[in-house]
């Protein structure tokens, strides 16, 4: 059961991460180049790490527990960045609209 279910969350997942990843290709195309653009692309290129990464978790099991450490230390340091190239780029979305 529990294997069952973590198979069913990892496809959840994979899914949801599909769909991220397809709409930050669509909203490329309506970025403006400079900065922003810059950000962008660099979060794209993450969404795409990220959503290759999702594709392994259903083969954590067979995976050595050194190489899994490796990879969630990985994943947890993609993360930070990610979430600091979104907060900059947030932050620069709202310099632009206030000034």
């Amino acid at each position: 059961m529990t294997s069952t279910l973590i198979l069913a969350i990892n496809i959840a997942a994979i899914i949801v991460m599909l769909v991220c990843l397809g709409t930050v290709y669509r909203l490329r195309a309506n970025i403006p180049g400079g900065v922003v653009g810059k950000q962008w692309s660099m979060l794209s290129t993450l969404v795409t790490l990220f959503t290759l990464g999702y594709f392994v978790t259903p083969f954590f099991d067979k995976l050595p527990a050194d190489i899994m450490n490796v990879v969630v230390a990985l994943v947890f340091f993609f993360g930070a960045v990610y979430v600091l190239i979104t907060i900059r780029l947030i932050y620069r979305i709202i310099e632009e609209m206030t000034s």
